[in-house]
């Protein structure tokens, strides 16, 4: 029976893999919808709900479309099998509806249609915007409309799921968002409600709360403005759980992670199993048992295990070290009520390399028959490819990736076990990565859009979104007008760059409105985070009392150019012509106050008390400094210990203004935050230095793009690759290959050290040219394979 179950349920994660997003119906976008939003009776406020409705049906269809939303969120069902969970996260005025097709779990006769609908209110993760509970199904089709939700759906409360808020000493008082865990007591679940044979003639009707009706429409009373997902469903894959750390109250036996093995816990005892998945995931953990009434099981789930440091203070260190150690962070409960085959399963996916489980029994044993997990994240496919003599920046490269596959789901997040929130300050090299390493664009035009409905009335974007919290950081817009500029020059979307220019000249106005007569930007609200420096309170770089500083101002300068590019690409000449000569002006006030001559450094601000890599970073990117001097100049930031260092975060500007400079030769060099890393375990990428709070930070993740862009060299000349630059930066290397997928198909590269000289095969792809240049040595490209020696 287990290993039917288990192979069950594996069949449902596959299937719900192989189900993919269909186009809606265009009247769905532009007239009410004939179904209607609808609750449980009575059911106003949180909690988790299940909907059914049954439909018979002559034949099985070829293809049999719905489109589903819920507030705050759902899992659809046909006949038992999982077929989609969403909605996609957004806002209320723009709620997305899923499109899925049901065919594939369709049959003659009598089908039920389930939905399980949870709204978890304050206790709901930050990420998640809501308005109140509700479920809607739109059928597409004569056929399928007889499954518009309104009359002839049932529903009911399903008591057993109530949030199990984090207990903040667990985590030690560090900021997390992430939501609740869940609470499930077996002996109140409706088991097998989502199947065809379950007796539901005691539910009552489900109540119908409004018309559903899409965004832009006439007259449409919904607080839910529904528009198309836009996004690919995620990706659900089994995986497995790889050792048994440790166990204290009774053994467990081999193979249990394997599912070929049972773990029993005898009666009114207490055990504990500390597991590992060997490197961090995120994944809806599924256990299987049976027996146990009365017992407790107590999940807890941790990037790390902590040890003490000095003066008590908990300590990660190595993360592969787990003697002395204890497990501490978000924690899911279960209730098991002593039934056969119980798969206990949170409603959202917990981010872990650690797992404990901790098993109190009352008089009857409890079995485990199977532990086990499902990955979720959004369905990245891997195109870009990289390899060179040194075997560590593969290493390198691969963890980079996985960090970044970990913090992109329905939306990029900056850590999925801390906050899961996606902030413009981290997308902006997380996008740069996926771009490069999938060459898909959707997660990335999504977070722009994203950002673009969180514009506040004064101009600016907020700094995370989607989020029931506003939180304002004025730098990030000015990132979010970065993030379009590096969009167009990988794509060569005009049309989609197009419908940000008045956006982004409202963003930039209100920094101008506050520029001082200083010429540099003068004091700002809200808050102005540069880096997580130690001795920058709240990560703000130094300012004067008057607001002065040069760190954002040039910050400011940099987005002014990048606009102006947009701007004569798909906007007016005209303005572009203004915010270039403005940036020019923010540059020479900036040199002509903060420039130190004995030191040859720009300073922090005009005081000249403070200096920084981070101002003399953007000195280069925004020509603060003639092009002769930025050599010298990133000579200084990379050999003055003085500096306040850059952090993880900003060092990706650091390795832009590198290359501006002519010293991406020195890239390989300052690796060695990344190398550190790795010697201590971490299989993603850190926050920042330690202690870090978080282990998995996608901002961090730059070196994977780098290896790419810097030091295989693989960059556009013009927007969307239609010509290319190849200028690789090899450092001690022998050897590379490397691969980028490109809007007009795969650019590869491959080198191979003979002497002093350069043995460079490139292939590009049909219609697109370039330049390869190593040292002095200039060469065109065509289309198509060739190979050149370069001196």
């Amino acid at each position: 029976m287990l290993l039917r179950l288990a192979a069950s349920v594996l069949a449902l994660a596959a299937l719900n893999v192989t189900i993919q997003a269909q186009a809606p119906d265009p009247r769905l976008l532009s007239e009410r919808w004939e179904a209607r939003w609808i609750r449980a009776a009575g059911q106003t406020g949180p909690g988790v709900y299940l909907f059914r409705r049954a439909v018979d049906l002559p034949s099985r269809p070829e293809r049999f479309l719905v489109h589903v939303s819920a507030d705050q969120r759902y899992q659809l069902f046909v006949n038992g099998r999982r077929m989609a969970a969403g909605p996609a996260r957004g806002d209320l005025d723009h709620w997305r509806f899923d499109t899925v097709d049901l065919a594939p779990a369709l049959r003659p006769g009598r089908n039920v249609v389930a939905a399980i609908v949870w709204h978890f209110g304050a206790h709901a993760p930050m990420a998640q915007v809501s308005h109140q509970p509700g479920f809607v199904l739109q059928g597409d089709g004569e056929a399928a409309r007889a499954l518009n939700t309104g009359q002839g759906w049932k529903a009911a409360v399903e008591p057993a799921w109530t949030p199990l808020p984090l207990d903040r000493a667990r985590v030690f008082h560090q900021y997390f968002a992430a939501g609740a865990g869940e609470r499930i007591d077996g002996a109140r679940r409706h088991w097998g409600w989502e199947r065809p044979e379950y007796d539901d003639s005691a539910w009552p009707a489900a109540e119908v709360i409004g018309i559903a009706a899409p965004r832009g429409a006439r007259d449409s009373p919904s607080r839910w403005f529904l528009v198309p997902r836009n996004i690919p469903l995620m990706e659900e894959t089994p995986e497995r759980l790889t050792a048994v750390v440790r166990a204290e109250g009774t053994s467990v036996p081999a193979g249990v992670l394997e599912g070929n093995a049972e773990w029993t816990i005898p009666p009114n005892t207490r055990a504990t199993a500390l597991l590992d998945r060997g490197m961090l995931t995120t994944a809806y953990p599924e256990i299987v048992m049976h027996g146990g009434a009365g017992a407790r099981v107590t999940v807890t789930y941790a990037e790390a295990l902590y040890g003490r440091g000095e003066g008590g203070r908990p300590e990660k260190g190595h993360r592969d070290e787990v003697t002395g150690k204890t497990i501490a962070g978000l924690q899911d409960v279960f209730l098991p009520d002593g039934g056969r085959d119980r798969l206990f399963e949170p409603l959202w996916w917990r981010t872990f390399r650690y797992v404990e489980i901790a098993v109190e029994t009352g008089d009857e044993p409890l079995t485990i028959d199977d532990i086990r997990a499902r990955f979720t994240a959004y369905p990245a496919v891997q195109k870009a490819r990289f390899s060179s003599s040194d075997p560590l920046l593969q290493r390198i490269f691969d963890t980079g990736w996985r960090t970044v596959r970990l913090c992109s789901h329905e939306t990029f997040m900056d850590t999925p076990y801390w906050e899961q929130l996606q902030y413009i300050g981290d997308t902006r090299i997380q996008a740069l990565v996926t771009l490069y390493m999938t060459g898909d664009d959707r997660l990335v035009k999504n977070a722009i859009e994203l950002f673009n409905q969180s514009r506040m009335p004064d101009g600016l974007t907020q700094s995370r979104y989607p989020t029931d919290l506003p939180q304002i950081i004025p730098p990030f817009s000015l990132f979010w007008i970065g993030m379009q500029h590096d969009l167009w020059w990988y794509s060569g979307d005009k049309e989609f760059a197009r419908r940000f220019l008045d956006a982004n000249r409202g963003v930039l106005a209100w920094f101008e409105a506050r520029l001082a007569p200083s010429g540099l930007l003068g004091r700002m609200e809200w808050w102005s985070f540069a880096d997580w420096i130690d001795g920058w309170p709240h990560g703000e770089p130094p300012q004067l009392e008057s607001g002065e500083s040069v760190i954002l101002s040039l910050q400011f300068a940099i987005a002014l150019r990048e606009a102006a590019a947009l701007e004569d690409a798909v906007g007016s000449v005209t303005v572009a012509a203004r915010y270039r000569a403005l940036a020019r002006e923010i540059a020479a006030a900036a040199r002509r106050l903060a420039w130190d001559e004995q030191r040859g450094l720009l300073a922090d601000t005009p005081a000249k008390a403070l200096f920084s890599q981070h101002a003399n970073i953007l000195a280069v990117l925004a020509d603060v400094v003639p092009q002769d001097q930025q050599r010298d100049l990133m000579t200084k930031v990379l050999e003055d210990p003085s500096l306040t260092q850059a952090t993880y975060y900003f060092r990706f500007y650091l390795f832009r203004a590198l290359g501006k400079a002519g010293l991406a030769d020195r890239y390989l060099d300052e690796l060695g935050p990344w190398k550190t890393m790795l010697d201590l375990g971490l299989t993603t990428w850190a926050e920042k230095p330690e202690p870090t709070r978080s282990d998995s930070h996608a901002w961090s993740a730059h070196p994977t793009l780098d290896l790419l862009a810097i030091v295989a060299g693989i960059t556009p000349a013009t927007p969307g690759f239609g010509r290319v630059w190849v200028r690789p930066h090899l450092g001690e290397l022998s050897e590379l290959d490397a691969a980028v997928p490109t809007p007009r198909g795969e650019v590869s590269v491959s080198y191979t050290r003979k002497g002093d000289a350069l043995e460079a095969t490139v292939v590009l792809p049909e219609g697109v040219t370039g330049t390869i240049a190593w040292r002095e040595t200039i060469r065109p490209l065509e289309s198509g394979r060739q190979t050149v020696l370069l001196r």
